[in-house]
């Protein structure tokens, strides 16, 4: 049976906004690693209190760049600067469409000099990888896709095993491990420790508000290193950190992890369309929110809405470059924190619980990730001045919080409205059960939302808006 292209599925369907709203694929999926080790209340609380680990094994995808040309090839579709991207230090890599949209981000570490490791959610690792295989570039890549959503039972093998270590025990748990003092690794540097007899890969990083390390090797070591770091890990409170818990821990440190990636228009991205199929994350994604606009460029989104302005450097040639160049010094639409009001959200919760009445759309804890990308209006009054786009709740915040983008003029501190649940009873996805929409406060807040996390990461891109 011959695989369609994504050109060919959007040319036959013929509303993508359409198709993307009431896809089938289902929730989205943290796949392998489990839902819960104790509970997702104290999970969350370990790393503002002790010390967690990540396993970040499996949830994404990683592609090896290398060849004479893998340093020029990777600046050619980066919103960011190279200039002082050195061997052993890592990046947060954010490529944008001809238009100046943002496709998605990874993290990039560069391993030698003419060698890199890509790190994160598909669209990135898709668009990288078709530029290698089409381009004039002369590099060669290998792929290492996310593990199954829902493997049946069939073996999962990855490449590379991956644990981030973090919280304000972390340093001891990490001292332990190494045999003594680990060495001083500055912020997304690379190094290496020892753990179990072995010397490892260790990334310094954060994403909850405590810095810490992240490691990796190769996956048949896997068991072995995990357990060297949870008896280790014992006597300073340690908590394995499940699935649900994980996906909400950048509401606390403030970043936004799926964007809609913008290549559904343009002449420019065809050639694009017609090599990605009809199974990628692209042709099946699904869009969910109150937010509906029949043009699907409506949902794209600029580097500088979702804080990557710091980024954009015009130093250097790179796809999307002519597009930012014209709107880099206007007014943008920027990130912040919503905080939602209590007793609504205890509303629309308990609307499900009063028989044979009818319910608002269910919100399930700590996260109703019922899409791929989320896009619920905020409202000043009659007029759309926002979009929310990932939610969930903090047990460290006792808050349901939502990141999002707002107009210039909405200020921190504003109360307005989130429309929650979708129109005329629901779309048509599988993960959305028929429903009325209602109405949510929210409180336009700082990002990060958490203190610590303000007041602990680097200057990046968690702690500034450009």
């Amino acid at each position: 049976m011959t695989t369609k292209s994504l050109e060919e599925v959007l040319s036959s369907h013929g509303d993508t906004v359409g198709m993307l709203r009431n896809s089938q694929i289902g929730a989205y999926v943290y796949p392998v690693v489990a839902p819960e080790f104790t509970n997702w209340r104290d999970e969350q609380k370990a790393w503002q209190k002790t010390a967690v680990l990540f396993d970040q094994t499996h949830h994404m995808a990683e592609l090896m760049v290398e060849g004479p040309d893998a340093f020029e090839f990777l600046q050619y579709l980066s919103i960011n600067s190279f200039a002082k991207f050195d061997v052993n230090k890592a990046k947060h890599l954010v490529p944008c469409s001809y238009d100046g949209y943002v496709i998605g981000d990874v993290i990039v570490f560069r391993l030698k000099e003419q060698q890199f490791l890509l790190v994160g959610r598909a669209p990135t690792v898709n668009w990288v990888q078709f530029h290698a295989e089409t381009g004039d570039f002369d590099v060669k890549v290998e792929r290492d896709d996310r593990s199954p959503a829902r493997p049946s039972g069939k073996p999962v093998i990855r490449k590379r095993y991956r644990f981030q270590i973090q919280g304000p025990n972390a340093p001891q748990i990490l001292e332990k491990l190494n045999g003594g003092p680990i060495p001083e690794i500055k912020f997304f540097n690379m190094g290496t420790i020892n753990i179990a007899g072995r010397e490892v890969l260790a990334l310094r990083h954060g994403m909850a508000g405590a810095p810490g390390l992240e490691v990796w090797g190769p996956y048949e070591e896997e068991d072995e290193i995990r357990d060297a770091i949870v008896e280790a890990g014992k006597e300073f409170g340690l908590c394995l950190v499940g699935s649900r818990a994980y996906s909400t821990n950048t509401l606390e440190s403030g970043w936004i992890p799926s964007p809609l990636p913008a290549i559904y228009t343009g002449d420019k991205m065809k050639p694009y369309r017609e090599w990605l199929d009809e199974n990628s994350y692209e042709a099946t994604g699904s869009i969910g929110g109150s937010y509906v606009s029949d043009n699907i460029e409506d949902y794209y989104v600029t580097p500088y809405e979702l804080g990557y302005g710091i980024y954009v450097k015009f130093d250097h040639d790179f796809i999307g470059r002519e597009a930012l160049e014209k709107i880099a010094k206007q007014p943008h639409r920027r990130k912040v924190t919503f905080e939602w009001n209590a007793e609504d959200v205890a509303k629309v919760i308990a609307s499900s619980f009063v028989p044979g009445g009818e319910n608002y759309k269910w919100i399930d804890l700590p996260q109703p990730n019922y899409a791929s990308s989320s896009f619920d209006k905020i409202m000043m009054g009659d007029k759309l001045v926002g979009l929310s786009m990932f939610n969930g709740f903090s047990f460290n915040e006792r808050a349901m919080l939502s990141l999002g983008i707002v107009d210039p003029e909405v200020k921190l501190g504003d109360v307005l409205t989130l429309v929650w649940g979708e129109e005329n009873g629901g779309t048509k996805k599988s993960a959305t059960e028929r429903h009325k929409q209602t109405t949510i406060r929210v409180k336009v807040s700082e990002i990060p939302y958490s203190r610590d996390a303000r007041e602990s990461y680097a200057d990046s891109w968690r702690t500034r808006n450009a």
